[in-house]
């Protein structure tokens, strides 16, 4: 399984989206909330190579960007790939 890993904010309805996505997959994996550790922001930012928005997803390490762009993966049947 790889290592799934999100930076997200409670309230962020695009969050909720890809928590949910990852969820209805079965996927397990290590949230970041900026929100209540606003610490993590500049790291967060960093290693998305300057995004500032909410949610950041990174799968081994990868960063595949935000909410849209896992929705995306998704549509094009390439996501399933990555989280295998």
């Amino acid at each position: 399984m790889p290592k799934v890993e999100i930076y997200s904010t409670g309230s962020c309805p695009y969050c909720v989206r890809a928590r949910n996505l990852l969820e209805r997959k079965g996927v397990a994996y290590t949230e970041y909330r900026v929100d209540l550790k606003p610490e993590l922001r500049p790291e967060m930012e960093r290693r998305a190579q300057g995004c500032t928005s909410v949610p950041q997803i990174f799968i081994d390490d990868r960063h595949i960007g935000g909410c849209d762009d896992m929705h995306a993966l998704d549509a094009g049947g390439e996501l399933d790939a990555l989280l295998k």
